[in-house]
């Protein structure tokens, strides 16, 4: 739901990568579900596994208990966002994780791109943001 909200917020303005560490064989039925009814279509995401080069990659890592599985590098931003596991819960709590994640999406695209207007953005080409979460579902 992270790749999907930044993609949804940025267009092509932040490169998007999401992974994660013990990926599921497919995206949360539900994840996908709560995103439609907003209008965000995450049906033709695959899972993939985090890779040391991505996340190498990237200047920006946000997890969501990725644990000690997340490979660290000098130089990369690095958040940890505690969020209730969307995998297994009904609806009503998918919505509201999938509003938690829109909420700190949306905090972070205003620190990396601040002088950007909601659809007029423009980033340096070397922003790039990966996510990864430990479960492996896309979230």
């Amino acid at each position: 739901m992270a790749a999907g909200w930044l993609s949804h917020l940025t267009g092509d303005a932040i490169e998007v990568r999401s992974a994660g560490s013990i990926p599921a064989d497919q995206i949360n039925p539900a994840a996908v579900r709560a995103m439609n009814e907003i209008g965000i279509d995450i049906t033709g995401q695959k899972p993939k596994v985090l890779t040391t080069d991505a996340v190498q990659a990237s200047d920006v890592v946000i997890t969501m208990g990725c644990g000690d599985a997340c490979p660290i590098f000098p130089g990369t931003r690095y958040e940890d966002w505690e969020l209730t596991d969307p995998a297994g819960q009904p609806i009503e709590i998918v919505r509201q994780v999938r509003d938690d994640i829109r909420d700190r999406v949306q905090h972070l695209v205003t620190e990396l791109l601040p002088n950007r207007a909601t659809h007029q953005r423009t980033v340096p080409s070397n922003v790039r943001t990966g996510t990864a979460n430990g479960a492996g579902d896309l979230a």
